[in-house]
């Protein structure tokens, strides 16, 4: 789905261009097989694995160092707010090199990128010598911006709902 959702941003770009994501699935895979429909698989699996590595053990310590025995519930509720967005900004912008290097493998839209790139250690490696170190963090802003609301939106749910209603964990209770 992200190679999809990325090459329809790209054929947006393309003045006249009426490609759904249905012909650019069928379009993909007649001209480059089921492999080509999980072009940056492994990138976006590190990309992922990384986020989540570092996502969760901030979350677990900024729980553990914010929230008190004796909190309110409403005070749990946005401190858990608080610490969720910081470890999603954190993680986010920590794993924005491999965000950049999945889009330039999955941007196969002709006349939107003139450079090809040949795996992850390739993609880094021309990235880096042609744009500098600082293109590896193109965008880090505005991805920070948008996942840490959705994790403290996210890390909230779970606390208030998933915590207290299935498993019985009191979240008021830190």
């Amino acid at each position: 789905m992200e190679l999809l959702k990325i090459q329809m941003q790209l054929a947006s770009q393309i003045p006249g261009n009426k490609m759904t994501a249905g012909s650019l699935a069928k379009k993909l895979f007649q001209e480059k097989g089921i492999k080509g429909l999980y072009k940056g698989t492994v990138v976006t699996a590190l990309r992922d694995v990384s986020f989540s590595c570092i996502y969760f053990p901030a979350v677990g310590i900024g729980t553990q160092l914010f929230h008190r025995e004796g909190d309110s519930k409403l005070t749990s509720f946005f401190k858990t707010l608080g610490v969720a967005s910081v470890g999603g900004a954190a993680a986010s912008g920590l794993v924005t090199p491999f965000d950049v290097i999945k889009t330039r493998i999955q941007t196969v839209a002709p006349g939107i990128q003139s450079v090809t790139y040949k795996g992850i250690p390739d993609t880094f490696a021309k990235v880096v010598k042609n744009e500098g170190f600082g293109a590896l963090y193109k965008g880090c802003v505005p991805r920070m911006s948008v996942i840490a609301p959705l994790m403290a939106i996210a890390q909230s749910v779970y606390f208030i709902g998933v915590a207290e209603i299935l498993f019985g964990i009191n979240t008021g209770n830190y």
